[in-house]
């Protein structure tokens, strides 16, 4: 911790006691669940007024309060092997160059897919073009591991999906004794990831993974709880506002970051049209305050846009 606090870098810290960066950040985020201590980290872009502490009393939902800062947030990547979507690269893309720089990272569910460990029997062919589920949680650590080396300092936090509650429900019907053995969890394999059912970030504004289905869940979703309410899910990509007495207020859905029609949902949707697109959302906190959400969607194989431009990926 004292080191750290020194040297407040990753790669200073590994060369100083002569272990990976990886292990770097495993022992920094272990030390801090240890000690209820958050590691300072230096960053000339970050707001100054954003040490307020992160609280998980039952580690199902977690509360953060935030005066200013840019959240970014992503879902149902559905990572599979192989080379990353347009959306994924713009992700990381972001992560790496926003300016400012993000003060929260945010997987918001469905970054693992668990073909294999699903509910539903093989179609055909289907079953082998399904990734193993090792080949799965290794593409997914690269990809989480690609945001953490490049988050400068962000917190990271993973809202869990229904596709990663696969992960353990399977092993939970196969082998329920080895239950709390390290490595039957989702999250044993993504130790510097909070993992939690909900962020409640300030007093205003839920991001979790889903909450009500259906054309008008975004809406409903902001209508039925009183609050700025952002979920994945659905993969539709969209803002629906709601204002009334109390203010105004957003229903958001941050649609998907994989391709609608790539394998992994080709088949159960048996290659019909889908309301669906490519993107994740960029929310901004001023005094406080959720200012109206920004989406970032893919435009081609190359490019997204964003405020009007079109940025290469």
């Amino acid at each position: 911790m004292a080191i750290w606090t020194e040297l407040q870098s990753a790669a200073k810290v590994s060369k100083t006691i002569g272990i990976s960066e990886s292990n770097v950040y495993s022992r920094r985020r272990r030390l801090e669940k240890r000690h209820d201590w958050r590691a300072p980290v230096f960053d000339p872009h970050r707001p100054r007024n954003n040490t307020a502490p992160i609280h998980s009393a039952n580690k199902a939902i977690v509360t953060w309060g935030l005066h200013d800062g840019v959240i970014l947030v992503g879902s149902d990547a559905h990572i599979w092997p192989g080379p990353l979507t347009t959306v994924q690269r713009a992700f990381l893309h972001f992560v790496k160059h926003f300016d400012p720089a993000p003060v929260g990272i945010v997987a918001n569910g469905d970054f693992f897919d668990g073909a294999r460990a699903g509910r539903f029997p093989s179609i055909g062919f289907l079953e082998t073009t399904r990734p193993k589920i090792k080949d799965e949680i290794e593409a997914v650590q690269n990809y989480m591991a690609e945001i953490d080396k490049n988050a400068r300092g962000a917190k990271l936090f993973w809202p869990l999906g229904n596709h990663d509650l696969r992960y353990e429900a399977k092993l939970a019907a196969l082998v329920p004794e080895y239950e709390g053995i390290s490595g039957m969890h989702l999250k044993d394999h993504f130790p510097l990831w909070t993992p939690c059912w909900r962020l409640d970030v300030n007093d205003d504004l839920v991001i979790k993974h889903r909450w009500a289905n259906g054309l008008h869940a975004v809406y409903n979703n902001t209508l039925r709880s009183g609050k700025s309410f952002v979920t994945g899910h659905l993969h539709s990509l969209k803002v629906s506002p709601w204002t009334d007495f109390t203010g105004t207020r957003y229903g958001v859905d941050c649609g998907t970051m994989a391709e609608p029609m790539d394998d992994q949902f080709v088949h159960y949707t048996e290659a019909n049209p889908t309301n669906w697109r490519s993107g994740f959302v960029v929310l901004t906190i001023k005094d406080g305050k959720l200012l109206m959400p920004e989406m970032c969607q893919k435009w081609d194989d190359e490019h997204v846009e964003f405020r009007g431009q079109l940025l290469k990926v």
